[in-house]
């Protein structure tokens, strides 16, 4: 039997910046997801309604302390892909940013049903998908008895990276950059494969003129959200690139081992 959908518990969405798919998908309802018609299994193919995967996510966060805020929904091919975003935050919110988990399923063997953590910062709406925090399981025997001890290994996950989110968020902020270290780091991220020579100008604008006031300051945190902010539009790339941006900077401010 598949899950009651209900979204609780929830919080006040915000009205902006909302969440953004950039996958030239569909955004769609709930209720129109509800509504796709998952294919017949086979002996060897099990595909799972789109639904369950999100009530199954829904339903693991009712045992934790985390709360559900703004969620998005996408289709593609006819109903056959999904992709969503759900917004996760913590009892005691935070200015800056929130965790978002990225959920995908299809119907037409293109993909794993599949989860990624990452976070959404407030104020310009970018994500930045972790590569540290994903699960991917193929439709195959036995996806309906392990899909809900793999969907608590994730949001476990998520729990026990909060507060070394928190700590490198800290970090980024007070560790102030000069012109030439940016520029440094521009070209090492090249190199550990964040960003590929044609974003190079994109970022360095943004770094030089960002669109949010917030990351006037000249340090890591604000080099950080000036490649998220134009590394956004790629959802597939992100968890990647975050993981090797994280190494870059994380090295850069002292964090990494």
């Amino acid at each position: 039997m598949i899950a009651n959908l209900d979204p609780h518990p929830v919080i006040a969405t915000r009205k902006t910046p909302n969440l953004i798919l950039h996958c030239g998908a569909q955004n769609v309802d709930l209720d129109e997801v509800r509504k796709v018609r998952t294919p017949r299994s086979t002996n060897s193919w099990c595909p799972i309604p789109h639904h369950q995967l999100i009530s199954q996510v829904q339903n693991t966060l009712k045992t934790t302390n985390l709360r559900i805020g703004t969620q998005a929904h996408s289709l593609t091919h006819d109903g056959m892909r999904y992709f969503g975003l759900m917004e996760v935050h913590a009892q005691k919110s935070n200015d800056d940013y929130c965790w978002v988990l990225g959920l995908r399923n299809s119907h037409d063997k293109t993909f794993p049903a599949g989860i990624v953590a990452g976070a959404s910062v407030f104020v310009c709406d970018n994500l930045s998908f972790s590569g540290e925090i994903k699960f991917a399981r193929k439709h195959t025997r036995f996806i309906n008895r392990d899909l809900p001890q793999l969907v608590s290994r994730s949001i476990g996950l998520v729990l026990a990276k909060w507060h070394d989110q928190d700590k490198r968020i800290a970090a980024y902020k007070e560790a102030e950059i000069s012109e030439v270290q940016a520029h440094d780091l521009l070209i090492r991220s090249v190199d550990v494969g964040v960003c590929s020579n044609r974003l190079i100008p994109d970022v360095l604008h943004e770094w030089r003129e960002p669109s949010h006031d917030a990351f006037d300051g000249r340090n890591v945190w604000s080099l950080f959200n000036a490649f998220t902010e134009s590394l956004k539009g790629n959802l597939a790339e992100l968890p990647k690139r975050t993981e090797a941006l994280h190494g870059l900077l994380d090295t850069h401010v002292g964090l990494s081992a």
